[in-house]
């Protein structure tokens, strides 16, 4: 089996790509022109450099027999000065590599099928558990991150409509190794005592691995055109940060920062960021996220991918936690290398 893999560079691509070797798949994974591709270089994969934005560049990028494309980059962006980027990175790119894979699959003697890694993000907010049954509310371009997800599926979902096998997977807050600065930048600011606060929100987080092998399984078995969920163990982020705390030997916050603070600073940074443009640590779309319940269920992908939910969520952090003592990422005192307890 032959794949071609967009976002390899990043953590989840990283996950994928390992399990698609582990399988005996020959892989080749995309990448833009600067990009850190030293993971990628220390597995067996062939690296081609090409971008989203050119759709010509993408068709000859795919390889020859090529069984399916598992489309993972994306601009996760939360702030409004990295609109016009993130519009062109997730909404264009998409729609360029779903055109390029139809007409590269309708050319091959094979059929192939591309898998979409989307985001729980393309169903908005929602006051109750998110299904695939729930609306996708993601339309106020104000969340500019939600709005451009689900305007990505809308793109794909213009190429099924001319052909093109696709299956869409909505993952959660993915937690596990290799992540360099999505949670794994929670576990600086505790290590080194500059959290400035704890939201009070929740989610649903789901094992990078888990989440990885969940695309192979929909490459195999999910259905055309459908999406999955893919979500995990629910916690509150007071309960997430404890967990962290503990497993690098912090004290746990003991108490949330009222939602109401935590947007209004968000709105000063946003303010200041229109004179300085500098993106803030703070944007209003964040504080949007991280102050809301943004839980979902995995029944579908239960069924019918074989997806398994249900990892505990200390095994993940401890998994993530141990990959980045190994590379030399965190130090904690009284940790050997593999992050066990000296």
């Amino acid at each position: 089996m032959r794949a071609f893999v967009t976002g390899g560079t990043g953590f989840l691509g990283a996950n994928l790509i390992e399990q698609l070797l582990r399988d005996g798949w020959q892989v080749t994974a995309m990448h833009r022109a600067g990009s850190d591709t030293s993971l990628l270089q220390q597995l067996d994969v062939e690296l081609v450099q090409a971008s989203l934005e050119d759709p010509d560049a993408l068709l000859s990028a795919l390889p020859h027999n090529l069984d399916a494309v598992f489309h993972m980059a994306a601009n996760t962006s939360m702030w409004r000065g990295g609109n016009a980027r993130q519009w062109r990175d997730n909404v264009e790119g998409s729609a360029n590599m779903a055109r390029a894979a139809r007409e590269h699959f309708a050319a091959q003697a094979k059929p192939g099928r591309m898998i979409v890694t989307s985001s729980i993000s393309a169903y908005g907010y929602h006051g109750n558990t998110i299904t695939e049954d729930s609306p996708q509310l993601a339309d106020d371009p104000r969340h500019h991150y939600l709005y451009s997800k689900k305007r990505a599926e809308l793109a794909v979902r213009e190429e099924i409509g001319r052909g093109l096998d696709a299956v869409f997977l909505n993952p959660c807050g993915i937690v596990g190794k290799y992540d360099r600065s999505s949670w794994a930048q929670t576990f600086f600011l505790l290590a080194e005592d500059r959290l400035p606060g704890v939201p009070p929100g929740s989610g649903s987080f789901c094992h990078a691995g888990e989440v990885a092998r969940a695309h192979i399984s929909a490459f195999h078995k999910g259905r055309s055109g459908e999406n999955y969920i893919l979500a995990g163990t629910d916690a509150s982020f007071l309960d997430f940060f404890s967990q962290i705390a503990e497993l690098v030997g912090k004290p746990a916050p003991r108490r949330t920062t009222p939602a109401l603070a935590i947007r209004a600073v968000a709105g000063v940074n946003d303010l200041l960021s229109r004179f300085t443009g500098r993106e803030p640590a703070i944007t209003p779309e964040k504080a949007a996220m991280i102050t809301r319940r943004v839980c979902a269920s995995s029944g579908r992908a239960h069924r019918e991918l074989d997806y398994r939910a249900e990892v505990a969520l200390r095994d993940m952090l401890r998994e993530s936690r141990d990959w980045l003592v190994q590379e030399g990422l965190l130090v904690l005192p009284g940790l050997g290398e593999a992050g066990d307890t000296a």
